[in-house]
Parts: C-alpha cells; sequence; structure tokens
C-alpha cells in the first residue's frame, strides 16, 4: 500500500485474531508498532511474534479504564515516535439471549465496545490535532451494526453506536486532516467468534447467510485495515467499509 512504509501505527486490542493479523501487516508494510492487550500473557505472546517481523512494542491496557489508555497513548506515542495511524480494535462478545441478558454483561459490552473505542480515538486524536500531520483513524465496527443478529443485543448496540461515531469524528476531525472511517466485517473466523458462538450456529449461518459459502479470515480484515490507512484510501472519510462475503445483500 503507498503512504504506509516508516508509519507509527497503534493497534488497540491486537493480542490475537483480527488485531493481531493487523499489527502483522502494518509491519509486512514497513510500518512501526505498539498494541496493546487486556492480559499480560496474551501481551507477551503476540510481542513475540511480531518482533520477528519489525519494531514492535505494547503494553497492558483495560481500554474502558480512562488512566490506563492515557498511559497507552503517551507509550504508543514515545515508541512510535508520534501516532500517525490507529486501528481501535478491541472489542468482546457473548452470546445470550436479550431475556436473558444481565445489566452486568450489557455494561461490560458497551464499556469496552463503545466507551473504549471512544477513549482511545478522543486520546489518539488529540495527539493527531497537536502534532498537527493529520493521521488515519480505523474502527472495528461490524456488520451487526447494520442487521440484528439474535442472542447479540448489547454487541449489536454498541456496533450501531460505533457506525455515528465514526462518522461524527470523520466530520469534527476532517478539517485536522485527520480520516476517520469504521470496518464492519461479518462472520470471520477468530477466537472471539469460536468463545462466543456454538459451532453448529456458526455452521449453518455461513450456510444460509452468506453468498460466497464461507467465513472471512482475519488476514482480509488486516488488508482492510491498512488500505484504509494508506494513502490508497487519502480520499475517503467517513465510510463503514463492509467485509461480509456478500452477507448483506442478501
Amino acid at each position: 500500500m503507498r503512504g504506509l512504509r516508516g508509519k507509527g501505527v497503534l493497534v488497540a486490542g491486537a493480542s490475537r485474531g483480527i488485531g493481531l493479523a493487523a499489527a502483522r501487516r502494518f509491519l509486512e508494510e514497513g510500518c512501526r508498532v505498539f498494541i496493546c492487550a487486556r492480559g499480560a500473557d496474551g501481551l507477551g505472546e503476540a510481542l513475540r511474534e511480531l518482533r520477528e517481523l519489525g519494531p514492535a512494542g505494547g503494553t497492558v491496557c483495560d481500554v474502558s479504564r480512562e488512566e490506563e489508555v492515557d498511559r497507552l497513548v503517551d507509550g504508543a506515542d514515545r515508541f512510535l515516535g508520534g501516532i500517525d495511524v490507529l486501528a481501535n480494535n478491541a472489542g468482546i462478545a457473548r452470546q445470550q439471549p436479550f431475556l436473558e441478558l444481565g445489566l452486568d454483561e450489557w455494561d461490560r459490552t458497551l464499556e469496552v465496545n463503545l466507551r473504549g473505542m471512544f477513549l482511545v480515538a478522543r486520546a489518539v486524536a488529540r495527539r493527531m490535532v497537536a502534532r498537527g500531520r493529520g493521521g488515519a483513524i480505523v474502527n472495528m465496527s461490524s456488520t451487526n451494526a447494520f442487521e440484528g443478529e439474535p442472542g447479540y443485543a448489547a454487541y449489536n448496540a454498541s456496533k450501531g453506536a460505533i457506525n455515528m461515531l465514526t462518522r461524527t469524528m470523520a466530520v469534527e476531525l476532517g478539517p485536522y486532516g485527520i480520516r476517520v472511517n469504521a470496518l464492519c466485517p461479518g462472520k470471520i473466523v477468530t477466537p472471539l467468534q469460536a468463545e462466543a458462538e456454538d459451532p453448529e450456529y456458526t455452521a449453518r449461518y455461513v450456510r444460509e447467510r452468506i453468498p460466497l459459502g464461507r467465513a472471512g479470515t482475519p488476514e482480509e480484515v488486516a488488508a482492510a485495515y491498512a488500505f484504509l490507512a494508506s494513502d490508497e484510501a487519502a480520499f475517503i472519510s467517513g465510510e463503514l467499509l463492509v467485509i461480509d462475503g456478500g452477507q448483506l445483500a442478501m
């Protein structure tokens, strides 16, 4: 991708799955990368892999806690020599019927998926504005922002809100040269997806609802992260890029 080599990239939520694939892709594009994860073990394993590809650093962070996000962005800014790109990827999901959904589960999903995304994006955007060189922010949304998949009321709600947050950020940050977009993947084979769903449900979903007849891979979503962060997408902002094998076309 044009314009990525030498950039400083923060990937929030990158110990596995899509986030780890995105960190790999940015390193392969010649970027410097800083990641965060909720657990020290996952962070350490990810960094051991990433450092074989290029300059990578990271820290433990609960993105729903403002003080931890401030430390994350401070550390990333120092390590990277300035944050040019944010891949705002941290999120959680759990399949649970609406009538059984407890307040604790609802609150935690919104805390991580929406509050956390806001906190990381705001902290990074403030740095980008102060630096005066623009930048690119890519938030992680989902096709669940467009359709109400059963069993995911909290997750669906968080992703719908992320789409409007993304577009509002694009409007307000555009004058500073900061582009803001969101990725909306459909069914992707990740550890999070495997933990959240019964395998039979996933197989039936793919068979009945995805025209291409398969789930996506983290690497395919990582490629979209790289595209929206690159100069190839220099005039794209406020967009919601769907990556779903044709699912929403049905």
